[in-house]
């Protein structure tokens, strides 16, 4: 496996127990379809359907920005697109009061620390 490939799995496992301890019911990692990816799609605790991107980079390894500078505009247009398809095939996921959003989670790991931050309807 490629490092930025296991950097990539070690940011989203951590990604995924961040969202855990948040409160956040997971439903499914990886989503994959002819539409896209989308790596975590969950349930928050107000009972919101989040797709959640995450980007992980080594610090010292990256570029002077952090890991969100990362998605770029067309990255987000694939992400918004691959969000929207799986709403509507996955409505029975959607309380009608608070419909889905589109998180970010950008994390640095610095040996074995991770640095998080995690933005909301992006």
């Amino acid at each position: 496996m490629r490092e930025s490939a296991t950097v990539g799995k070690m940011g989203e496992d951590f990604a995924c127990g961040y969202l855990v301890e948040k409160g956040f019911r997971l439903i499914e990692r990886n989503a994959r379809a002819p539409w896209g990816e989308l790596d975590i799609v969950a349930i928050s605790p107000d009972k919101t359907l989040v797709f959640i991107e995450v980007k992980t980079v080594t610090e010292g390894n990256s570029l002077a920005l952090g890991p969100e500078d990362e998605m770029s505009a067309s990255k987000m247009r694939k992400f918004q697109t691959a969000a929207y398809l799986y709403a509507n095939s996955h409505s029975h996921l959607i309380d009608e009061d608070r419909g889905w959003r589109l998180d970010v989670i950008a994390i640095v790991k610095k040996g074995d620390v991770f640095r998080v931050e995690h933005y909301e309807n992006v």
